[in-house]
């Protein structure tokens, strides 16, 4: 449906807005928030990429090149998944494919914030297991781990069940 209609969301209440309109507003909401995500991908990209550069690095352990790789490939495809919808937004300029640009940009920032929950939680592990004993990693880990996980998935996915 694109036209002049109003349209109702799923929660059950009316915004007034056309079919185009409502596009045009998750469209514009979705690259705010990959307007925030990003910025911080990229610096523990950064950050990731120039670690073996430094110095100590040579002392890492087996547990810590293991941590440190898989970290490193979790940022590269958050940072794939977050960018994608740019790219398929370019891909599609004009094709009047908003519709599956949303639905798809909406799927792959979700899959591109679990991978980069997952490699914040590996960076903090990394990191507290360079300093500290496996102990506090664990604990550390955990905590990041719910950090992450908590507020930005299982809040919201309570909130929505209840609605």
């Amino acid at each position: 449906m694109t036209g002049g209609s109003s349209i109702s969301s799923e929660a059950g209440y009316s915004r007034n807005e056309t079919e185009d309109e409502r596009l045009d507003r998750n469209l514009g909401e979705l690259l705010q928030e990959l307007r925030i995500a990003l910025p911080g991908v990229q610096v523990l990209f950064a950050f990731l990429l120039a670690l073996p550069f430094q110095q100590g690095f040579e002392r890492t352990s087996d547990f810590q090149r293991d941590a440190y790789f898989a970290t490193l490939v979790l940022t590269a495809i958050s940072t794939a998944l977050l960018i994608a919808p740019i790219a398929y937004h370019r891909i599609t300029f004009r094709l009047q494919r908003k519709g599956d640009l949303v639905k798809l940009g909406n799927r792959l920032t979700l899959a591109g914030l679990v991978s980069l929950g997952f490699a914040m939680t590996g960076a903090i592990m990394l990191i507290t297991d360079f300093l500290y004993s496996p102990l506090t990693t664990a604990l550390a880990s955990a905590f990041a781990l719910l950090l992450f996980f908590v507020p930005w998935f299982l809040i919201p996915i309570a909130r929505r069940r209840q609605r």
